[in-house]
């Protein structure tokens, strides 16, 4: 079985991009995220309604962290700190050698190519350095954009769960994509 230690954290770049660690003083640009119906749109979570709440999140993903059960990144351009976007390894499944990756990004830099290029980052990551053996992607089907970016960074549709999810008084179907180490 495998065991994931995220310590140090790991700071992974690409020549436009640099993905590093969630602070506090991020409060702000997660509260512009996970507060944005826009962004949220296809997350069944509540929005966050305040700082508190923004930083409530950031407590969550630290505390995932230091305890090696999931890791999210800030998504940044190289040169400029203000964090664009979130992304990071969810119900991470040690025994079953996979993951769940999850993303998402301020809708200002939508079209720009920035979560396909975060995503590969993090698909050699979960390869190369978790070991992983398959990586998961459980999305909204409506959410055509995640899917033309799953389709493109390799990912194969694997089921549809009709009305699997309740939220908010409606059932939600998920769909699941796959990506294994080949």
């Amino acid at each position: 079985m495998l065991e994931f230690n995220f310590h140090p954290f790991p700071v992974i770049e690409s020549e436009r991009l640099l993905l590093r660690r969630i602070t506090n003083d991020d409060v702000n640009e997660v509260f512009e995220l996970r507060s944005n119906p826009e962004t949220m749109k296809y997350i069944p979570r509540p929005l966050v309604k305040n700082n508190d709440d923004a930083l409530a999140h950031i407590e969550m993903i630290e505390e995932k962290i230091n305890s090696n059960i999931g890791i999210n990144w800030g998504i940044t351009l190289k040169g400029d700190s203000k964090l664009l976007g979130i992304i990071g390894f969810y119900r991470m499944q040690p025994e079953n050698y996979r993951a769940e990756i999850g993303y998402m990004l301020n809708p200002d830099f939508h079209g720009k190519g920035i979560i396909p290029e975060a995503v590969h980052l993090l698909i050699q990551y979960g390869f190369k350095d978790l070991k992983l053996h398959s990586i998961e992607a459980v999305i909204d089907p409506e959410n055509q954009a995640s899917e033309k970016v799953l389709q493109k960074c390799g990912f194969v549709k694997e089921s549809h769960f009709k009305e699997s999810e309740f939220w908010e008084g409606k059932f939600l179907d998920k769909v699941v994509y796959s990506l294994l180490n080949s």
